[in-house]
């Protein structure tokens, strides 16, 4: 019998040993009640990836970043189309598609985009009731509601387009009483990895999804935030515009809209007029359309994971001496659990609000394109996004537009 904190927690959270308590101070989640809801999402299921080779993809994650190989699917199990590796770390779960047929429409969707996320699955406990909603409100589905059955048992999937050529896979983990019990999706086989583990880092080195930014076309922000509002009902948490959100040569307009439960938050950000090209001009033009930009990865251990991704070859956007030594930044932050000596040496920001603060970081563009990066995000109290960072944070990354040559 599952007792009422197990029905609060998704399978991957119990799978990662997670607490509701260790998930409000990591993604800040709040309680809320799905029944009235009009399209419940429990929480993330899978960020699903499109690159130019997931066996070297899939080392790249595990040896640099830490993560768990759990399962695969590819030409040795009867898919001729491409290989999929399916990666796990805590909570998170990331898929990594490469195509091996040559007429695979992943190999189209790669040379038009590059590395990028294709799919950003979420889990739901009533797939049908949630497609039903979407026609309802005239949202584009993608794939009607349908069983997947295994000997591991039965998962019910259908999916709904976003913004540019993304989509949302809903997943329904939980038919007829029955919990699927595969290592992912029926189609797949559990694989372990083949990768030792460097002493003294740490078990994983970050523990959930605190949320996933998407770029999106000038002007066409607030039907993306109606989108959620109106087909998925999410609520809107945030709205960075003008200054909170500009430098002297680039801006940008951020919206942030999340579920019930705040396990799922989606800040959409579009371009707007300035000196020169911001980052969102950047992606557009490099991922030839709207987006996933960036994915936060939460941790409760900012300065270990840090440490061990640079010792593991992951870059850092920098920070200058001068974000640090500013006092009016000392006496606005307070006190924090580690000095700011040590934040500095590591070049991590700190922001605080009403709730209390947070500690990030940001990573350079991971592929070849300017486009996919992740944050690492510490949660202490807080529930913002680093509104004091933004213009410390643009600037460094209009430092590295102008090494491309794209500011």
């Amino acid at each position: 019998m599952t007792t009422a904190h197990e029905r609060a927690l998704t399978v991957e959270e119990l799978k990662a040993d997670l607490t509701l308590e260790q998930l409000q101070q990591l993604v800040g989640l709040v309680e809320y009640d799905e029944h009235n809801d009009v399209f419940p999402v429990t929480g993330w299921d899978a960020i699903v990836f499109v690159v130019g080779n997931a066996t070297q993809a899939a080392q790249y994650y595990q040896s640099a970043w830490g993560m768990e190989l759990v399962a695969y699917s590819g030409p040795e199990h009867g898919n001729r189309d491409h290989k999929a590796f399916v990666l796990r770390s805590g909570s998170t779960r990331f898929v990594l598609k490469g195509a091996v047929d040559p007429d695979s429409p992943l190999a189209d969707h790669h040379r038009r985009h590059g590395d990028g996320v294709v799919d950003i699955a979420l889990e739901v406990p009533d797939v049908d009731r949630c497609i039903a909603r979407a026609h309802e409100v005239g949202a584009t589905v993608l794939e009607e509601p349908h069983d997947l059955t295994d000997e591991h048992g039965t998962v019910r999937v259908a999916a709904i387009a976003t913004y540019g050529e993304t989509r949302h896979t809903l997943v329904q983990r939980e038919v007829d009483g029955a919990t699927y019990a595969g290592p992912y999706l029926p189609g797949y086989v559990a694989r372990t990895s083949s990768i030792t583990r460097k002493d003294g880092q740490p078990k994983r080195l970050f523990q959930a999804l605190d949320h996933v930014v998407g770029n999106v076309e000038l002007g066409r922000m607030d039907e993306w935030v109606a989108f959620y509002n109106k087909v998925m009902g999410f609520t809107n948490m945030a709205e960075f515009i003008g200054d909170d959100i500009a430098t002297d040569y680039s801006a940008l307009m951020s919206k942030v809209v999340a579920n019930g439960n705040h396990r799922v938050k989606f800040p959409l950000n579009e371009p707007a007029v300035a000196r020169k090209k911001s980052q969102i001009d950047e992606y557009l033009e490099f991922y030839r359309g709207a987006g996933a930009q960036h994915l936060a990865l939460a941790t409760n251990d900012i300065l270990a994971t840090v440490d061990a991704l640079r010792d593991n070859g992951v870059e850092f956007l920098d920070t200058p001496d001068s974000y640090y030594e500013d006092p009016a930044l000392r006496a606005r932050i307070g006190q924090v659990r580690v000095p700011i000596d040590e934040l500095q040496k590591r070049r991590i920001l700190v922001d605080r609000d009403e709730d209390g603060y947070l500690l990030q970081i940001f990573t350079k563009p991971l592929g070849d394109r300017p486009t996919v990066f992740f944050e690492l995000i510490e949660r202490h109290g807080s529930l913002g996004f680093g509104k004091g960072n933004f213009k410390a944070l643009f600037e460094a990354i209009e430092r590295e537009q102008e090494r491309r040559g794209n500011l």
